[in-house]
């Protein structure tokens, strides 16, 4: 700054609360210095706000006696100590005074904390009615230190206890002081709304008493003890319809779930009472249990906002859904055009220990600000039940709070009485509020308690007596509703039992009625062109694009914008781009990849893609986004193909695997027509979303009847890069393929690759796709693609050998990159009848396509497969399994690998290539009479 400016000091202080006066007035009308200087000024007060620039309070003089803020006088200097105390115990109270919050309905322990005691800054009684300047609490004039200890704890100190200070933008800090502190922390409601209060804690109450009697001894993972999550739904989406939001999509665990389904998103009780019954276990082969059921419906608010509601289909891995919820929501706002997130929201119910302690949760709130997956704000909604099963907050969390993670967002966390139904109404609106201004999240921790155990088969007393005397003594909070309305408004207590009377008589209709098998819903519209069921039902489609199309789209990402500099390597990448495109040069992989891309979204394909570094390519060969050498600006090619193409994301992640799978498989939910692929950086990684794999991927179809086109990508080759860098478990995912549900597939050329990327959009049969994808192959030499292979024909399943068609002594049959080896083996060799037969698709299982491949060999041919991988690991088990010793009758059947082993591979360099030698040569050894089931490279494993 212009050290010539004289700035602030006591000379001077006048003259330049009279300038900071001029510039808020009119920023323009003080010189840039000044007005740099004013802009930068804040200390948690509203930013158009003169602030003092000295002391709170005026000097007084013969001229200006002004007013003493401190009753009894005293000096300036005096004044002014205890006016900054007075300043520091305001502060106070909003960083800690949510300590001393009633926000646990079983306890009255109050805390002590000293610095929200008078005594710690130096006052005593007598100073309790000493007049201060309160502008720090946007008060004019001023206040007694009583009147201003009496309004902050009232405002922090009550039924809702709020943390917010910990969130550094200024703006967020000011909004949330006022909103707060201007009404005290409460919402005086309406009679109207108290009553709608009322009912929907009836009806909370009523469904749960009816579910216990008439389902006598199962389970339903009772709401009983938080009620009061009934009505914060119903006005939340009340609240919400008022704000233009036109979708909700909801998550939950199973406490509460039955009742959110019944008195929130409109499940009929029949339906639920049905599942109770269990009369229809033949139609339920598969499926899931009545609370992991998720549905979906249609809310008219009483303003006549339409609002469509789903809630999550969940397993009982808790909190592993968030991601999932905030993917469907994102591909709902992306599907509609909803750029400003704004028609979207998201609500993600939590239990207090599940939220602290699943590593999920906070890889679910890092997404909230990135531009690839934020939704414009989610509402966290924390049953906190004050215990995790059988175990205490003691034993569960370092923190205090449940909610302690989500401080790392600038989002408020308000902790609130659950057993304070209007309090519970004031946080959700404030809640709303604050994420329609902002587009972030915010936190409800509602502070209530189990009834019951676990479930309803539990005895929670064996672990917690004390705990469990207390809950018995606690009367529903429906009553302690009513009694309030009662002393308020003469509410009668006739008015209130007549409310649960009209709603246990639909109940017992509803009952009645359950032995009809209920009506069928209409399906999705933006999923009536898609298909699940069997492979066989859908047929295959042709997926080539005619060459001289494929030659401009290729060319096009090669043209850069003006002025645009790129890395001198990827100046030689963009010419090899340019001869593929005039077929002077083979494709390799990132080309053949960037080509099916293209072409889709020049059809119309939305391509969603993302993972950790895969905008360049773990591997360095994706480059599908380009930064200037110069300026560091970005360049996307794929976004720049047409004026009417469909929207190209390639976005890189963060260093999350089940989170943003999770998202990533949500996302494909609820936009069926885009192709949605997800990229582990190498595919060993792939089990850390393991949970996300098991409980959604390959088995929503079967429990919840939801199909999902997913596309997982996982780079997987034995190469000598160590256990952690070879292998993507390719075991685990046949091992769990039954009923068609997934593909898994392991192609060998660009080619192949395209056609298959093209097959998951084009083709109505929506299957999540799991692709082991090469790394060394990504440029092999032989492993290239021609255009006119990408222009002609379709995926094939199998490869049959073009070279030795029959005559052959042995059939080598094989996977993935091995095939290059094996080839170039045989040549050095100069081998003419062994076969080498490529399995590029090994499930579903192309049984017609391999006899096809074998047809021309004589029968008592030795059919092997050859795998990298150990034994007991890669695809030898399950085709053991499923091919048994003999193929078709005709062909023996064995295996070839390294030994069995507890890890996929070695970390020596060298001890790979040896293996990789005994492999290849084994390969190749002249039949010695009968064959053992399964050859291993040495026999046993060394150690």
């Amino acid at each position: 700054m212009n050290e010539s400016v004289t700035w602030p000091n006591g000379a001077n202080l006048e003259f330049v609360e009279q300038l900071y006066a001029d510039y808020v007035n009119d920023p323009q009308s003080v010189a840039p210095e000044w007005r740099a200087y004013f802009a930068g000024l804040g200390n948690g007060e509203k930013e158009k706000r003169a602030p003092q620039l000295g002391p709170s309070f005026r000097s007084g003089s013969l001229f200006n006696p002004g007013v003493t803020p401190l009753a009894g006088g005293g000096n300036d200097e005096q004044t002014a100590l205890w006016q900054h105390r007075v300043d520091r115990l305001i502060r106070a109270y909003r960083v800690r005074g949510h300590i001393l919050a009633k926000v646990d309905p079983l306890s009255d322990f109050t805390p002590y904390v000293p610095e929200l005691d008078p005594d710690y800054y130096g006052f005593s009684d007598a100073d309790l009615d000493r007049l201060f300047v309160c502008e720090t609490m946007k008060r004019n004039g001023r206040l007694t230190l009583r009147e201003i200890l009496q309004r902050l704890r009232d405002t922090y100190c009550q039924s809702i206890g709020a943390q917010f200070m910990h969130i550094d933008n200024l703006q967020m800090r000011h909004w949330l002081q006022e909103r707060i502190e201007g009404t005290s922390n409460r919402t005086t409601l309406s009679r109207e709304t108290q009553l709608r209060i009322l009912t929907r804690l009836t009806d909370a109450v009523v469904f749960e008493e009816f579910i216990r009697k008439k389902f006598i001894g199962a389970k339903s993972f009772s709401l009983e003890g938080a009620e009061s999550l009934i009505p914060l739904l119903d006005l939340a989406i009340e609240k919400a319809g008022e704000q233009g939001v036109q979708e909700i999509v909801m998550a939950m665990a199973h406490r509460g779930r039955l009742n959110v389904l019944a008195n929130i998103i409109g499940k009929s009780p029949r339906e639920i009472f049905r599942e109770f019954r269990d009369e229809d276990p033949d139609l339920m082969i598969g499926g899931d249990v009545k609370y992991h059921m998720g549905y979906s419906n249609d809310w008219v608010t009483s303003a006549g906002h339409k609002v469509h509601l789903s809630l999550c289909f969940n397993p009982s891995h808790l909190e592993f859904v968030n991601p999932v919820a905030l993917g469907r929501l994102r591909a709902k706002q992306d599907r509609t055009g909803d750029g400003k997130r704004e028609r979207g929201l998201g609500i993600l119910i939590h239990g207090d220990a599940a939220f602290i302690g699943e590593g999920v949760a906070q890889e679910t709130l890092n997404l909230a600000r990135l531009p690839g997956y934020t939704v414009g704000g989610t509402i966290h909604i924390i049953l906190n039940n004050q215990i995790g099963f059988t175990t205490s907050p003691l034993e569960g969390r370092s923190s205090m709070y449940a909610t302690s993670v989500a401080k790392m967002l600038p989002a408020p966390i308000f902790h609130v009485n659950g057993e304070d139904p209007e309090a519970v109404a004031h946080c959700i609106h404030l809640a709303l509020d604050f994420r329609k201004q902002f587009h972030m999240d915010a936190v409800i921790d509602m502070y209530c308690y189990r009834r019951l155990g676990h479930n309803e088969g539990d005895e929670p007393s064996f672990t917690q007596p004390l705990l469990y005397k207390k809950i018995e003594q606690r009367k529903p909070v429906w009553e302690g509703y009513w009694d309030h309305l009662h002393k308020l408004h003469g509410v009668s207590r006739a008015e209130a039992e007549d409310l649960a009377t009209k709603r246990r008589a639909e109940l017992e209709s509803e009952l009645q009625h359950a032995s009809r098998p209920p009506a069928l819903k209409p399906g999705r519209d933006t999923w009536r062109k898609y298909a699940g069921g069997a492979d066989a039902s859908v047929p295959e489609v042709p997926t080539g694009v005619p060459k001289l199309h494929l030659s401009r789209l290729l060319d096009l990402q090669t043209q850069l914008p003006p002025q645009f500099t790129p890395h001198p390597k990827i100046v030689k990448l963009l010419e090899t781009r340019r001869e593929m495109a005039r077929g002077e040069r083979p494709l390799d992989w990132a080309a053949a990849e960037a080509l099916a891309f293209a072409s889709l979204a020049t059809e119309g394909v939305r391509i969603r893609m993302s993972g950790q570094d895969c905008e360049r390519g773990t591997f360095s060969h994706r480059h599908a986004v380009l930064h200037d050498y110069e300026r560091g600006t970005r360049h996307m090619p794929l976004q720049h193909l047409a004026p009417d193409q469909a929207p190209v994301e390639i976005i890189n992640s963060p260093l999350s695997e089940t989170g943003v799978l999770g998202f990533e498989y949500g996302f494909s939910l609820d936009y069926p027509s885009a192709l949605v692929l997800w990229e582990a950086q190498f595919g060993d990684f792939v089990n850390v979303a393991q949970v996300i794999i098991d409980q959604f991927i390959v088995s929503a179809e079967d429990k919840w009847r939801r199909l999902s086109g997913l596309v997982l990508l996982l780079p997987h080759g034995f190469e000598g890069q160590g256990p952690e860098h070879s292998s993507a478990r390719i075991e685990r995912f046949l091992e769990v393929c039954a009923e068609d549900n997934i593909q898994v597939v392991q192609p060998t050329t660009p080619a192949q690759f395209f056609h298959v990327l093209r097959r998951q959009a084009v083709r109505p049969w929506r299957k999540p796709l799991v692709v082991f994808t090469p790394k060394s192959m990504l440029r092999h030499p032989r492993a290239v693609s021609s255009l006119e292979e990408l222009a002609t024909g379709r995926f094939q399943r199998v490869i049959p050998d073009p070279v030795v068609t029959r005559g052959a002594r042995r059939v080598l049959l094989c996977s993935g990159k091995l095939y290059y080896e094996l080839l170039e083996r045989r040549e050095q060799m100069k081998l003419t009848d062994v076969a080498i037969v490529r399995l590029e698709q090994l499930y579903p299982f192309p049984v017609k396509e391999i006899e096809a491949a074998l047809a021309g060999y004589a029968d008592g041919t030795n059919v092997i497969w050859v795998q990298e991988e150990p034994e007991n690991m890669g695809a030898w088990r399950f085709l053991r399994v499923t091919c048994s010793m003999t193929l078709f009758q005709r062909f023996p059947f064995t295996g070839l690998a390294r030994p069995e082993s507890s890890s996929p591979a070695t970390g020596s360099a060298k001890a790979h290539r040896i293996e990789q030698e005994r492999l290849l040569v084994s390969a190749f050894a002249e039949d010695q009479g009968p064959r053992a089931r399964t050859e291993t490279i040495s026999g046993t494993k060394q150690r």
